[in-house]
């Protein structure tokens, strides 16, 4: 188990760049992938991006592909989502999540950070 603690949210304009941060604690945290969620208000959680455990096989769901990047560091424990080009659509709390193995959906990850808030203005 680990546990995950998200930053970098905030209030950005459309076009503007925003970088997340899920720092871990755990000495293991090197063997779980990590992914990326986010929740609009009224909707569900939905997937954003992922990462394996060895800092490969980047997923994007279509609707950020091409602008959003995920990394990791893990000298630092810590997992990034690069977010440029936001857009109004992209308003949501945005949660990560790690697992031993690397998947698409919300069951599939057992650790859980708390969300932190992203607002795009229009």
């Amino acid at each position: 188990q680990v546990q995950l603690v998200e930053s970098g949210g905030g209030l950005v304009q459309a076009g503007g760049s925003l970088r997340l941060s899920c720092a871990a604690s755990g000495r293991t945290f090197s063997s779980y992938c990590v992914g990326w969620f986010r929740q609009a208000p009224g909707k569900e959680r939905e997937f954003v991006a992922s990462i394996n455990s060895r800092g490969g096989n980047p997923q994007y769901a279509d609707s950020v592909k091409g602008r959003f990047t995920i990394s990791r560091d893990d000298a630092k424990n810590t997992v990034y989502l690069q977010m440029n080009s936001l857009e109004p659509e992209d308003t949501a709390v945005y949660y990560c999540a790690a697992h031993p193995l690397q998947g698409w959906y919300v069951h599939e990850y057992d650790d859980w950070g708390q969300g932190t808030q992203v607002t795009v203005s229009s």
